[in-house]
């Protein structure tokens, strides 16, 4: 499925990568509870091709795909941060094997995720790898949201490498990953966990890869 092979780990000057659905999941029965409880408070029902749309974003924009289905975004979210239970969510989160890699970057790494601050903390103490990043970011309304390059380039002036011609990439798991790595100038990598019949699209990136080992 790769596109093609990063020869080494010294072929860019600096990695950014999303957090779930790239190096981290959670287990199927805490989405399906969250689904339950925020439609409980929508007075909505949510079906399982629903909570899976929108919980890993298949369709792109989750903004976008609540309206089609006629859902006020800021009431959906605001139930839903109402539902998550940081350590709930954090007992329920895995680590994927193949992102390993990561912890043996030898230059400076960011993270870049929708996942909000108050959920991102536990999840990445609980699978252990917060000493992986040295700059990261969960995006909010006031940084802008992926594809949107702001986000990306705060994280990319955290590490120093925002000028001087550093060369680097960013890996995740969404169309919206690959857009704000080309809006920013740099090379995607888009890592397909769920495969191309879930998504219903094939989304393109200059790496198109199903886990990280076909990249090096």
């Amino acid at each position: 499925m790769a596109t093609q092979n990063v020869h080494d780990d010294d072929e860019y000057d600096f990695w950014l990568l999303d957090l779930d659905g790239t190096l981290v999941d959670v287990e199927w029965s805490y989405t399906r509870g969250v689904f339950d409880r925020v439609g409980d408070r929508l007075g909505r029902e949510f079906t399982d091709t629903e909570a899976d749309i929108l919980w890993n974003g298949l369709t792109g924009s989750r903004d976008r795909q609540l309206l089609e289905w006629g859902i006020d975004p800021r009431e959906f979210w605001d139930a839903f941060h109402a539902e998550e239970d940081p350590q709930v969510r954090a007992e329920q989160t895995y680590l994927h094997e193949d992102a390993a890699f990561v912890a043996e970057l030898d230059k400076p790494v960011g993270l870049v995720t929708h996942c909000q601050e108050f959920l991102c903390e536990p999840v990445l103490d609980h699978v252990g790898i917060g000493d992986w990043f040295d700059a990261r970011l969960c995006c909010t309304e006031q940084t802008g949201w992926k594809p949107d390059p702001q986000p990306v380039e705060r994280v990319m002036n955290d590490l120093g490498v925002a000028e001087n011609g550093h060369r680097g990439v960013l890996a995740g798991d969404g169309a919206n990953d690959v857009g704000a790595a080309w809006n920013a100038g740099l090379d995607a990598i888009h890592i397909e966990r769920v495969g191309h019949d879930r998504r219903g699209q094939c989304v393109l990136g200059d790496y198109r890869v199903e886990t990280f080992d076909e990249l090096f």
